[in-house]
């Protein structure tokens, strides 16, 4: 017989770094899950992604047991990597941050394809050259 699903969680948290201070351990809580045991088996899942803050949707059962997915980062948080900023632009129109090629627009649409909403690498790179664009970074070929 299949668990039943008491409580589904998204959290976003830094890569290979959780820890049970807040406001991880407090959400974590709430929900009864063991948070010393998801600690650890996030880190292990995600140690070769340090530095990138990694959304995770944590399915919570009734027997007090839970699962996480782990998706790919922001594709915001991958863009600002890439062109070496803290933040996008606040007035994307009038104020450019940086500037990027669209082979590392393709090389994220790669890494992002399968938390997009896309059916091909081509609508993928759409995605992220509109994330890109809103963010006051511009697109060289």
């Amino acid at each position: 017989m299949a668990k039943k699903l008491v409580r589904k969680l998204k959290v976003t948290v830094a890569g290979g770094k959780a820890t049970p201070a807040p406001p991880l351990g407090p959400t974590l809580g709430q929900a009864k899950v063991n948070i010393g045991e998801f600690v650890t088996k996030f880190n292990a899942a995600t140690k070769d992604m340090a530095g990138d803050m990694v959304p995770v949707v944590i399915s919570v059962y009734e027997d007090r047991t839970f699962d996480f997915v782990v998706k790919t980062p922001p594709a915001s948080n991958l863009i600002l990597k890439v062109i070496g900023k803290e933040k996008g632009s606040g007035k994307n129109v009038s104020n450019k941050v940086g500037t990027i090629k669209k082979d590392q627009i393709r090389a994220i649409a790669e890494r992002k394809l399968k938390d997009l909403n896309a059916n091909d690498l081509e609508a993928a790179s759409k995605i992220i050259e509109g994330t890109a664009r809103s963010m006051g970074v511009e697109i060289r070929s």
